[in-house]
């Protein structure tokens, strides 16, 4: 359920196209892609597959200029770099495999500094270069100019608002101040039925596995059940995946209820997280790693079918 490519056949199709070096399948699918907000869950399909960027390194040199081709090898590098770093905090991660985070991250770097001279309005490359920003440790100041360049051509670009929030946490030097700041601004200035709400639900998620790393599990479910924090997330939900215009397909709606469906399942809320569980069966079964990885480190698909029980549990599917 937390691999798109094994329940979307279109994502799926897309990976058996990598395996296969057709490139022309896979500029189809790019084609065919309407919406910008699901763009980047396509491009991390072929990042995340093993041994791609021979593929693409090869496609890259029969087709120099394709931007596309120049920002998949980019994603794939900036996967490789992070594969080497890995999540551990900064002071477990040792000075060689920093150097060799950077190392990768400056290549895919400059490839895409290269697309977004060529083709400002490409969203992918300004999408990975917030990433990327995040990675060289270049500051919230320039991660957020590359976000508003992103912005600017594509407003409300839920993957590139949850990258952006994650540099301004304090885990990368930001502040909850500001974390909170930008999540509440982008779900007020999106038009409702825009999923930029979900920002609400990941930040408040952040805090918990703060709060739980800190402190201890009581203390994180508490702070998620204060009534302000509590509030605020019905109130953004309202705002956006349970308004009448929220978009119901796609990436980024598995990405807004999966959000929402966690934070009130880890403050002990069934029946607030039902209608985020029936959506998120209604997509396929679907699920995003982030943040159900945040209340199960070893095996959050395990926490996340046992929360999905009791939510379903507690408010049953209507009936026709």
């Amino acid at each position: 359920m937390f691999d798109p490519a094994d329940r979307v056949p279109a994502l799926g199709a897309l990976r058996t196209a990598v395996h296969a070096r057709d490139w022309a399948a896979i500029t189809a699918h790019f084609d065919a892609t309407a919406e910008e907000d699901d763009r980047p869950a396509d491009c991390r399909v072929i990042a995340e597959t093993p041994g791609a960027e021979t593929f693409l390194r090869e496609v890259v040199r029969q087709r120099p200029r394709d931007p596309l081709a120049r920002t998949l090898l980019a994603d794939r590098t900036i996967q490789i770099g992070w594969g080497i770093r890995t999540a551990a905090g900064a002071q477990h991660v040792s000075r060689a495999q920093f150097d060799q985070f950077f190392a990768h991250l400056r290549v895919a770097e400059q490839l895409l500094i290269e697309v977004c001279a060529e083709y400002p309005q490409y969203s992918l490359a300004w999408y990975l270069r917030v990433i990327t920003a995040r990675g060289l440790e270049l500051g919230s100041s320039e991660t957020r100019r590359r976000y508003q360049r992103l912005a600017e051509h594509h407003p409300h670009h839920l993957p590139g608002q949850m990258q952006l929030l994650q540099q301004l946490c304090p885990k990368w030097s930001g502040s909850w101040e500001a974390a909170h700041g930008f999540a509440q601004e982008a779900t007020a200035e999106a038009p409702e039925g825009a999923p930029a709400g979900a920002l609400v639900a990941i930040v408040q998620m952040e805090q918990y596995l703060e709060l739980r790393k800190k402190e201890n599990d009581t203390a994180a479910a508490g702070y998620l059940r204060e009534p302000g924090n509590h509030a605020r997330l019905l109130d953004a939900a309202r705002r956006s995946v349970l308004h009448p215009a929220f978009r119901t397909g796609g990436a980024p709606a598995v990405a807004a209820h999966s959000a929402f469906a966690a934070a009130h399942s880890a403050a002990g809320r069934p029946a607030d997280a039902a209608p985020h569980f029936h959506a998120l069966l209604a997509l396929g079964n679907a699920a995003s790693e982030v943040p159900w990885g945040y209340l199960g480190q070893y095996d959050h698909e395990a926490e996340f079918v046992r929360h999905r029980k009791l939510a379903l549990a507690a408010v049953p599917a209507a009936r026709d």
